[in-house]
């Protein structure tokens, strides 16, 4: 596989479930959202919007995830992690809901690895949206406002040792040719 910065970030990123509960810095916040808006999307209409829970500042915000944590099997995880990112499908500025949600997720991705390049460790949790009525009435998000995950961000507890890609399916299992 030929190596590059773009591609060992993309191998060496991991799920972290486990932060220190050090603070996320404004600028490493600012950073992952400038990646995320630079995700590709339809008619570049951008349908991403971003609620931010800040789990390690003030009263409000960890209370609200407190609330967040009881919406999840992945309570701890919630409630451990210094930040929340809420990403929403803007119903608003959507043409094509197949293709935002896809944008998003592509937007997703890039707040996961510009995350794991300035040494933070995130989960992207899918299955709070079994309680996305629930999850928007506590953020406050505006009725056009569609829930598509929580990202919880942290600096992780343990460096990843694995300096390669995990064990992923062999292409010839998953690539076919005509």
């Amino acid at each position: 596989m030929i190596q590059n910065e773009i591609t060992k970030n993309i191998c060496s990123r991991r799920s972290v479930r486990k932060y220190s509960g050090e603070p996320i810095s404004k600028d490493a916040v600012s950073a992952m959202l400038e990646c995320a808006r630079f995700a590709p999307s339809g008619l570049n209409n951008q349908p991403w919007r971003f609620i931010i829970v800040d789990n390690a500042g003030n009263c409000d915000d960890k209370e609200i995830g407190r609330q967040l944590s009881e919406l999840t099997h992945y309570s701890d995880i919630v409630m451990s992690a210094p930040l929340l990112i809420a990403v929403f499908l803007d119903t608003a500025a959507s043409y094509h809901r197949e293709k935002d949600l896809m944008a998003i997720g592509a937007c997703i991705q890039n707040i996961l690895l510009s995350a794991h390049s300035i040494g933070l460790g995130t989960v992207w949790l899918g299955e709070i949206l079994k309680n996305k009525d629930q999850v928007s009435k506590i953020l406050e998000a505006p009725g056009t406002f569609e829930l598509a995950a929580v990202i919880a961000v942290g600096k992780p507890v343990e460096k990843s040792t694995d300096s390669g890609c995990s064990s992923r399916r062999p292409l010839n299992e998953i690539v076919f040719r005509k």
